[in-house]
This record gives C-alpha cells, structure tokens and sequence, in this order.
C-alpha cells in the first residue's frame, strides 16, 4: 500500500466513530428497568453495559450527523446521562442540588465536556423540535415519563408525537377545565414557551394539535384558557436502591 494510503486510511480509522450508542443494548436497559415511568435506577448501578453507553456517547462524532440522527443522539444520551448522575448520588431534589446537577457536574459528549444544562440548551434545543421537552427526561416526578424503549432513527417522528400526546394529555402533568375555563399547565410550558411558539402561532394553539378532549381543543384553538402553572415536583422519579 503507498505510504500516504496508509496514512489515509490510518488517520480516518483513528477518528471517532459516528456510530448512536447501541440503542439495542439501551433499549433492553429500558425494558427491565422502566414500568410507566418508573425508574428503578439501582439496576444500572455498576452495570457494565450501561457504562459502555456511557463511553459510547463519549466517543460519538456528531460532525458527519445529520438533523435527524443528532435528535435521537442527543435524546438518549442526555437521559443516559441523567440516569448517569443519579447513579453517581446527584440529584435536582432541591435548589443547590440543582445547580449541581445541573450546571456543576460535567459529562464527556462526542469529544467535549458538558453540563446537562449546556447539553440540552447549546445542543438539544437549537435544533428546534419542541418535542423534545417530552422525551428528555431529568429524573423528576414531574419531567416527561422516561419511555421503556430508546428513540430511534427509523421510529422518531412517531415516538415524539407519542411523547407529546402523552405528557399534554396527563392530568397529573396538565389539567384542562373546560367548565371554569381555567387550565394548569406543567412549568415546562412557561420555561420554553418560545419553543413552542416558534412553530405556532400561540402556545394554546399548539397544545391543541396534541389534546384529547374536543372541548378542551376547541378553547385552545380560540386562546380561551386562562393559564396557570403547576408546582414542579423534583422528587426522583424512581428509586435508586442497590
């Protein structure tokens, strides 16, 4: 082989991969670990297929990434890593906890450290697919349920609708009361508003390509509702037992 093939072939298989984690391996992770929601973190803990996740995302290559394939790279890996500093006794439980948790605590992510914060507000939502505030998960009670299979190329679009449906939809998260005209909407909707308006023309009209309940629909779409928002509960969404 002439010399600079060599050194060809030699510096392009010394580059970084840019190969998702092995989302078959998250996904069985997910499974076993997940019941609506419901994290049991202690089966990740020492779990040697969840620390090669987490080398993988370290080593990933987001350059040659398309649009689509940096979505579902960036999804699992900020909720692998999340899981990762709850396993690491982190936690947004409270307001100096979260700046821990949050802003404190780095991660190695495709060749660079970063925080959650930066990860999900330099990376994630430049992108601008509001969905993704119902896939990333930050291991709170009221964050979006942690789905118990990883976001893939092939089924992304469906499984963020799904996301969407799910969260607008979940009394718990948000509450339509079509009689008093009053509706309790999760902090998420006031945190990101600008994310959500950017594809529409009011927040209210974007919630209503999502609810379920016609009535509730039909307000939103006349911008009827008068908005409050709830309390957010930072309590683990799970347990973290050995």
């Amino acid at each position: 082989m002439p010399r600079y093939f060599l050194l060809a072939f030699l510096l392009i298989t010394s580059l970084p991969g840019n190969a998702q984690p092995d989302l078959n391996v998250w996904n069985e992770l997910l499974i076993e670990a997940v019941s609506d929601g419901v994290v049991d973190y202690g089966q990740w803990r020492k779990n040697p297929q969840f620390e090669e996740l987490v080398a993988q995302i370290a080593t990933a290559n987001t350059k040659t990434m398309s649009h689509k394939e940096k979505l579902v790279f960036y999804i699992n890996a900020y909720n692998i890593l999340a899981a990762r500093g709850i396993l690491d006794n982190s936690s947004p439980s409270s307001v100096l906890s979260r700046y821990v948790y949050f802003k404190r605590d780095k991660y190695d992510v495709a060749g660079r450290k970063i925080s959650l914060h930066d990860l999900e507000h330099a990376l994630i939502r430049p992108l601008k697919e509001p969905r993704i505030h119902f896939a990333i998960v930050c291991a709170s009670q009221s964050c979006p349920k942690l789905r118990n299979e990883a976001y893939t190329l092939e089924k992304l679009d469906e499984q963020l609708d799904l996301a969407a449906h799910g969260f607008i939809n979940d009394p718990l998260r948000n509450y339509f009361d079509v009689k008093t005209g009053f509706a309790k909407l999760s902090k998420i909707f006031e945190w990101f508003e600008e994310d959500f308006t950017n594809q529409s023309t009011s927040l209210q009209e974007y919630l209503a390509d999502y609810t379920q309940d016609p009535e509730a629909t039909a307000l939103l779409r006349q911008n009827k509702f008068k908005i409050k928002h709830m309390k957010y509960d930072w309590n683990l969404n799970g347990t973290l037992d050995n």
